[in-house]
């Protein structure tokens, strides 16, 4: 079966939330309610991938002109190593076409505890068709190298695309920067 990307509803949300915090480790992830917040005020998406009747991932996205930023993007436990995440990558080229899709994405650290897990999400997304930028993403503490499917994304796009969706005063409290 495909899989189809719609706006979470009422009946998905817990089982997104719950994906959200089992995949993410707690420096990764922006608070659960601001997420939810910014979809409601349409500065993003909260999407569930449908494989028919069954939530079998999330995606949140931003977008910015022609920027989408793929804030993030889990897959159902059950259902991983078996093309869900080609299929959701699919289904966001579909969403939003002619878009740059662009994401954050942990650095190789070779001394990481979980570098063989970095290499492999690093691989899946080669082999869906992002390639590096020459450029990194500052959130909080956390430094990311970036990827995306289209031309390079300039640090004040980055910029404004962030100012969009959290407003002036989060701004004060969150902090998000690109170099490169």
């Amino acid at each position: 079966m495909s899989i189809v990307l719609e706006p979470c509803k009422k009946e998905c949300l817990n089982s997104a939330k719950r994906l959200y915090h089992t995949a993410f480790p707690a420096e990764e992830r922006a608070p659960w309610i601001m997420l939810r917040s910014r979809a409601d005020k349409h500065r993003a998406e909260l999407l569930a991938a449908m494989d028919g009747d069954s939530f079998a991932g999330m995606a949140y996205t931003v977008t910015y002109k022609d920027l989408t930023y793929l804030f993030y993007l889990a897959v159902e436990e059950n259902r991983r190593g078996q093309g869900t995440g080609s299929r959701i990558i699919s289904a966001l080229r579909e969403r939003y076409p002619g878009n740059t899709i662009f994401l954050a994405r942990e650095q190789l650290d070779r001394s990481a505890d979980n570098y063989p897990q970095r290499e492999s999400r690093h691989r899946f997304y080669l082999a869906n068709g992002f390639t590096d930028m020459d450029c990194r993403i500052r959130e909080g503490k956390v430094i990311y190298d970036v990827m995306g499917t289209g031309r390079k994304v300039l640090p004040e796009e980055y910029e404004a695309l962030m100012l969009q969706w959290s407003g002036r005063l989060v701004r004060l409290f969150f902090s998000a920067e690109m170099t490169g």
